[in-house]
């Protein structure tokens, strides 16, 4: 039986604009809308920026980018100045003489590694992140980490992955680094009973959260991946139930299912209704029906509904354009149009992964206007054409496209920002209120 089977998506209930009301059941279309795909220029940040939220959850894990300078301004832009507390994240920079040849590379990387993990002994796992620069010059990231892990006698545990831009989006360093963490999880004993993992980067508030409801449940074997400290890895195997709790992690899927794991279909925890959807399918595939579901999640829903209520005032009608950039835009989107009454103008993704989000899709209005890559040029000359109320987008799209008069909301705010479970559902449609009233106040 799969978790759709016995929790139906179609049936989750969506609290009305009265927090009061009983629920009213909306039926979802079952035919995908049509996908416009785009092979042409993009704009993105590349996979190093997800070290700035990895390095915040994973306490005892270091990431040493092995890149140029550009990409040490990049990371430290980003994360902003840090004064009071060393982060844990650093580059180690490829200079001309390593671009010539004039130096070993890998001796120079051993060379600061060391002095690294000598200043800083509390670190317990080591990723080396590939970059541009260290792709183009064939510096192996993989043999470097075996190497080192066997200098320091796996006292620390050193991992690589790519967070090169070349052809990569910006949330696909996390997909990267979460992958290249899979191998290492233990393996689970036969014997051992149906297990749920959490798979994907949350905010802490959001995963004690989760962890409370999925204990209200009664599901006691509960673990998130990645975890707060690397020496509490999770186990791995055929008995394993995953959820994805971000639409990115194509990569992280694929090597826990060459692990034995099982991925657990659902929307994603957006909203009141992508929330208690992915609930309840975890729910459902551990015998729990979706009555004590619905139950047990009562009191959070009528409090997320009621606060999205009141801003369904403010964005009801208004019409909403995507940019690809961070592959959330799918879910969200959802989230916009069913519970705050948005018009979807375009979606557009870096990449659409059909198996991961068979629901999210059959959940949006059949019309609207789906695109997988980008054409920089040609999607701009949609959006002008269109004229959104609002536009999701890059930084790099974000400034010249309110000097035309559009109201943008920088998509990597989304990533940043914790959004997912019933908490959060009024701080996401938030995010969207708020550039609609600077622009009034402006124009007041």
């Amino acid at each position: 039986m799969t978790a759709t089977d016995a929790f139906d998506c179609a049936a989750i209930g969506v609290e009305t604009s009265n927090a009061e009301s009983a629920h009213r059941f909306i039926p979802i279309g079952k035919i995908a809308p049509p996908v416009l795909k785009q092979r042409g220029q993009r704009e993105v940040f590349c996979g190093l920026t997800g070290i700035i939220w990895l390095h915040r959850k994973i306490q005892d894990a270091f990431f040493l980018v092995v890149g140029s300078r550009t990409c040490a301004h990049l990371i430290q832009s980003a994360a902003g100045v840090m004064i009071f507390a060393e982060p844990r994240f650093a580059t180690a920079i490829i200079d001309e003489r390593d671009l010539a040849g004039l130096s070993d590379a890998n001796d120079e990387l051993d060379r600061v590694v060391t002095r690294l993990l000598e200043r800083r002994p509390d670190i317990k796992l080591l990723f080396l992140v590939g970059s541009c620069p260290s792709e183009v010059i064939k510096l192996d990231l993989s043999r470097a980490a075996s190497r080192l892990s066997w200098q320091f006698d796996n006292s620390v545990r050193v991992l690589n992955y790519s967070g090169s831009g070349i052809e990569t989006t910006f949330t696909q360093g996390e997909d990267a680094c979460l992958a290249s963490l899979v191998p290492p999880l233990p393996a689970s004993s036969a014997e051992a009973a149906p297990a749920l993992m959490v798979v994907g980067s949350l905010a802490d508030v959001v995963e004690d959260q989760f962890a409370r409801t999925f204990a209200a449940l009664g599901l006691g074997s509960v673990s998130f991946f990645p975890p707060r400290r690397s020496t509490a890895l999770p186990t791995v195997g055929p008995n394993t139930r995953y959820i994805l709790a971000q639409p990115f992690l194509a990569d992280t899927a694929r090597a826990l299912e060459e692990r034995g794991a099982t991925r657990i279909a659902a929307p994603f925890p957006l909203g009141v209704e992508g929330t208690t959807a992915w609930i309840g399918a975890a729910s459902a595939c551990f015998g729990i029906n979706r009555d004590k579901v619905l139950s047990v999640t009562k009191s959070a829903r009528e409090r997320a509904a009621s606060a999205v209520s009141r801003l369904r005032l403010k964005l009801e009608g208004k019409r909403i354009f995507f940019f690809p950039d961070s592959q959330l835009e799918i879910p969200i989107a959802r989230y916009l149009s069913r519970e705050l009454g948005m018009e979807l103008v375009e979606v557009g993704t870096p990449f659409l992964h059909r198996q991961h989000l068979e629901q999210e899709l059959a959940m949006l209005p059949t019309e609207t206007q789906l695109s997988e890559g980008q054409d920089v040029e040609r999607q701009l000359d949609r959006c002008f054409a269109a004229n959104p109320d609002i536009v999701v987008c890059g930084l790099g799209l974000a400034n010249p496209l309110e000097a035309k008069g559009l109201t943008t909301k920088w998509s990597i705010e989304l990533v940043f920002t914790p959004i997912q479970g019933y908490e959060q559902a009024a701080d996401l449609a938030e995010l969207f209120a708020r550039p609609l009233l600077r622009r009034q106040l402006l124009a007041a």
